[in-house]
């Protein structure tokens, strides 16, 4: 492209201003986050060990780590986390045997939040945004 400094400076502007505009996020209305932990997920985004995680404990550290990446957003707040792994819409009540799922409730414990279980087919937000790198 080989812009200049000026040049590039109101690219950037023009780019900025355009839409789809990026907007702070509206506090005031429900704040909802999909996980998904498809296999394409998983060898984009886990560390070796974590590629052999069983399916509920890939979808537990998508949890875990989508509520770390926007903890200055969430912290103080009510959202919902949408789920496609049914064992996992009871991650807030129940004592898992697993220690790595256990402990990743534990991590989640200071948060205000409620598990939704949405079917596969229908998580349609996270499965085209973990498949739209292929």
């Amino acid at each position: 492209m080989g812009f200049r400094t000026g040049e590039a400076f109101k690219e950037v502007k023009k780019i900025l201003s355009s839409e789809p505009i990026l907007k702070l996020l509206d506090l005031n209305r429900e704040i909802i986050l999909s996980t998904d932990a498809s296999n394409n997920v998983r060898q984009q985004k886990m560390l070796p060990r974590e590629q052999n995680y069983s399916v509920g404990e890939r979808q537990a550290l998508a949890i875990v780590w989508v509520v770390n990446k926007f903890d200055r957003y969430l912290y103080g707040q009510h959202f919902i986390l949408e789920i496609d792994h049914r064992p996992l819409e009871y991650l807030q009540t129940s004592h898992s045997k697993n220690p790595r799922i256990m402990r990743w409730s534990l991590s989640l414990q200071p948060y205000r939040y409620t598990i939704r279980y949405v079917k596969g087919s229908d998580n349609v937000t996270a499965d085209y945004l973990s498949r739209s790198r292929e």
